[in-house]
């Protein structure tokens, strides 16, 4: 019954915002009509008895007045309000009602939670489904739904569950210049009606989702957790950030949404012992979430070549990889010696990682990672830039023609025929000349599938994550 009932949820045909005003354009009513105008949402209802009229449409005085059908209802009014909203949309048949309000449980009041129970049982009776209280609720690009601009609406293949509204927004937002695409995303708050659980075995089954990430301060019912997070690592790729693993952690936590923060230990070994793959922000999140859509195919161990130019640069790679879990294998001499038919011996460093001056043309990168890929103990490739003198963000060095376009073609054609993964660290950018060069070079790159990183480290730490997954998954584990 409950995959019924998301399924209708993710799929709405009508919007109604509640508490919508034409004089207050900041705030998350204001930019969530925006938001949906934007995408091209077909049908929203701003609700607001004080208005006749706001953004350029029709105001109702509630969600009963308004013609015709009403799917999905998102408030943005005071607590103390809800239950005569729910009445409202009971009366209207609507499917699901996002409560964005905040106010509830969280505040640890008890006449707070006796409301909340109220109006879950109100839901229940009328047969409609709340998400939330105290979220953002729902970005479904497929169904042009968000409630927040410029994030990536082509769908793609990941799910994101999470128990935060500001990360359900951060995440698609610079996971999207990345090249991370997303069925759906949830933020699902105090987890009133729609919980973790649900939504795991939701995503777990949903034909449109491959990839399930999921940011989580507590759960309440741990049994089941355990039980929906197994079948979801069996059939898919799950990652989790678990929010609050410090004492002041667990206490905003608490406070944020209502969660029964449980031990972090057991929830920490739960995952491990699930294989799914844990990080500690949401920027990791992203970092390994690239890892997998673009790394492709998996790497089958740790062994990884690095090429670029600077001998520091070379020393950092080569501590960082090692710090995260990879290795650096030595280069045989039967392909140091190939190498050197093409790559100058002035300058150059035939171990691994690999430094030589005229590693910044498509031409003999290319050559580089094909040779090298011959090697059995090499399991992916790193090209590095943006870390030596010649290769400054900012001169437009990288973002010319004559480099730009063969080295994204270069390096995609280099994964296809080695069959290993090629990734890509840009480094840092020290100004915003410098910066606006090193996004056009990253887009670029995005656009041929490959994996950007923004250092060797978060590179180097994304990987090992993933080849560690990888081979637990192939060795039986989830």
């Amino acid at each position: 019954m409950s995959s019924v009932f998301l399924d209708h949820i993710f799929m709405p045909r009508s919007v109604s915002v509640v508490g919508a005003s034409p004089e207050n354009f900041a705030t998350f009513a204001g930019f969530t009509i925006i938001a949906l105008i934007d995408a091209g949402f077909p049908a929203i209802y701003p609700v607001n008895p004080k208005y006749t009229e706001a953004f350029g449409m029709p105001c109702y005085p509630n969600v009963s007045s308004i013609p015709g059908p009403v799917d999905h209802v998102i408030v943005c009014i005071p607590a103390e309000m809800a239950l005569d909203v729910l009445d409202d949309c009971a009366g209207k048949g609507v499917k699901s009602v996002h409560f964005f309000t905040a106010g509830f449980s969280e505040s640890g009041e008890k006449e707070r939670v006796e409301l909340e129970n109220t109006m879950l049982y109100k839901a229940r009776a009328a047969g409609f489904r709340i998400i939330g209280p105290n979220c953002t609720g729902l970005f479904v690009p497929k169904a042009r739904l968000t409630c927040a601009t410029r994030l990536p609406m082509e769908p793609g293949p990941v799910a994101f569950i999470s128990q935060s509204g500001g990360h359900a927004q951060d995440l698609p937002l610079h996971a999207g210049p990345r090249g991370v695409r997303f069925s759906k995303v949830v933020s699902y708050g105090n987890a009133l009606d729609i919980d973790e659980c649900e939504l795991f075995e939701y995503f777990t089954d949903d034909p449109e989702t491959g990839i399930i990430a999921a940011y989580i301060e507590g759960v309440r019912d741990g049994e089941r957790f355990k039980k929906v997070l197994k079948r979801a690592s069996q059939k898919k790729p799950v990652v989790i950030y678990k929010g609050g693993i410090t004492e002041t952690g667990l206490r905003s936590a608490r406070s944020h949404t209502a969660s029964m923060t449980s031990s972090v230990q057991v929830f920490q070994a739960l995952c491990c012992q699930e294989n799914a793959i844990q990080v500690n922000d949401v920027q990791e999140m992203i970092d390994v979430l690239v890892a997998l859509n673009f790394a492709v195919p998996y790497p089958q161990g740790t062994g990884v070549a690095v090429i670029g130019q600077g001998g520091g640069p070379s020393v950092q790679a080569s501590d960082q990889l090692e710090a995260a879990g990879l290795s650096l294998p030595s280069i045989p001499p039967g392909i140091s010696a190939e190498l050197r038919q093409f790559l100058p011996m002035a300058g150059a460093i035939f171990t691994n990682p690999l430094d030589a001056t005229n590693l910044v043309f498509p031409d003999a990168i290319g050559e580089t990672l094909r040779v090298l890929g011959k090697v059995t103990e090499i399991n992916m490739m790193m090209y590095h830039m943006g870390f030596h003198p010649v290769s400054r963000w900012g001169e437009g060095r990288f973002s010319n023609d004559f480099f730009l376009k063969p080295m994204g073609e270069t390096l995609h054609n280099a994964m296809v025929e080695i069959k290993k993964p090629v990734i890509l660290a840009l480094g840092p950018a020290s100004d915003r000349v410098g910066m606006e060069e090193l996004l056009t070079v990253q887009q670029a790159f995005v656009s041929d599938g490959l994996p950007v990183f923004h250092s060797i480290e978060k590179a180097a730490l994304a990987m090992a994550r993933v080849e560690g997954w990888h081979r637990r998954k192939n060795a039986g584990i989830s």
